[in-house]
């Protein structure tokens, strides 16, 4: 028997026509926090409090159209018959693989432009960068995607969940893994880990590619339980072929780069 349980409504409010969906306004939030806390951090590293505003005016817009266009690509099938929905992102349908990717070349653009290093900036920014993906998720919530597979709400309430993840995870006639909730918890522990890495005193580049390496671990195997993941081949998961290739990459880079010398300056060190 289907329980009478109403999902939360994933409008935020409307101002005449235009309806404002929380999936927006949380990403928004997100964004507008991790600037935020990168300005602070760039500042005290004796950078131009004005860099990152800067580059989020290219970063942001970038970011989410590459985003779009990586989850437009391998959903194909769908919007090719449907293109009027392709620019539709506050249904949701945006790849963090796909922003990561335009954000970093963005950010890599930007700094040969402004003569600053690369890394220092990537490391300054790791931090925000994950915990803008923490709140980011909250908006899956918001419009019930980005779930896991199939549970009972026993096993929501052996998690010891507030009442209304366990409601707004009743999708359907049934309930579903908070996919959401496990990335978005996993990124707020990477959060911590980054900012007390800070204190280690890591050589350039290594506070981001910390990140990249625990992101990706998490992020593996919180998409084994996805439903709705994008498929490089029938079987194989792209999220997931991703994660592998940035933790194999970013273990590479970082033992080449130490090799090399290129990590010898510390990010505690304002050159």
């Amino acid at each position: 028997m289907e329980e009478n349980i109403q999902p939360l409504d994933p409008i935020a409010f409307s101002l005449g026509p235009i309806q404002v969906h929380w999936y927006g306004l949380i990403i928004g939030t997100g964004i507008a926090l991790a600037l935020w806390l990168a300005v602070r951090e760039a500042e005290r590293r004796g950078l131009d409090k004005e860099l990152f505003p800067d580059l989020m005016l290219w970063a942001v817009p970038i970011a989410i159209i590459c985003a779009r266009i990586y989850y437009v690509i391998f959903q194909w099938d769908y919007y090719a018959q449907n293109p009027g929905e392709i620019p539709k992102i506050w249904n949701g349908g945006i790849a963090i693989h796909g922003a990561l990717i335009g954000s970093v070349a963005t950010a890599y653009v930007f700094a040969r432009k402004r003569g600053v290093s690369f890394w220092k900036l990537a490391d300054i920014a790791a931090p925000s960068l994950i915990l803008g993906q923490a709140i980011g998720r909250w908006g899956n919530f918001m419009n019930q995607e980005a779930h896991g597979g199939e549970v009972s709400r026993a096993f929501l309430e052996n998690l010891h969940l507030p009442d209304f993840i366990i409601n707004q995870m009743y999708i359907n006639g049934a309930y579903y893994h908070p996919t959401f909730l496990y990335e978005s918890v996993w990124d707020l522990l990477g959060f911590v880990l980054l900012i007390l890495l800070r204190r280690v005193n890591l050589g350039r580049g290594e506070l981001f590619l910390s990140y990249l390496i625990w992101y990706s671990v998490g992020r593996f195997f919180v998409e084994g339980l996805r439903t709705d993941s994008l498929m490089l081949t029938e079987y194989l998961r792209m999220a997931q072929t991703i994660s592998v290739v940035l933790i194999a990459v970013s273990i590479v880079l970082w033992i080449y780069r130490r090799i090399k010398g290129y990590s010898k300056v510390r990010y505690l060190e304002k050159e």
